[in-house]
């Protein structure tokens, strides 16, 4: 018995959409896909601001959020494959991320308390 295989030609992202429950990504080939934001954890815990500030990288074959230190590729997503992200990493980066954003509004009362 022979098995022949079939290649597939990834398409492009073209845009990006983030709500507060799905990821959308128009692509190259007209077709568009949505996922549940559920499957990226950090992308779920981001917010509405850092959901808007991310990039095409590999010509489009990925998306980067730098914010968030997420990449998702249209390859994984076509593919149906959730974050592979393991509990540990991502409670590191829900640590760090608090530690980031507690120095964040600490300089910004500072910086009123200044102003005032």
């Amino acid at each position: 018995m022979s098995t022949s295989a079939v290649e597939m030609e990834v398409p492009f992202a073209e845009n990006v959409t983030v709500s507060v429950d799905t990821l959308r990504v128009d692509l190259s080939d007209g077709r568009t896909i949505s996922v549940p934001l559920s499957w990226y954890p950090r992308l779920l815990r981001a917010t509405p601001a850092e959901r808007k500030r991310w990039r095409l990288i590999g010509r489009g074959l990925g998306i980067h959020w730098e914010d968030l230190d997420e990449d998702i590729s249209i390859e994984g997503l076509l593919a149906g494959k959730p974050s592979g992200e393991s509990q540990a990493s991502f409670r590191n980066w829900l640590a760090k991320r608090s530690e980031r954003l507690t120095m964040r509004s600490t300089r910004t009362r500072a910086k009123a308390a200044r102003a005032s």
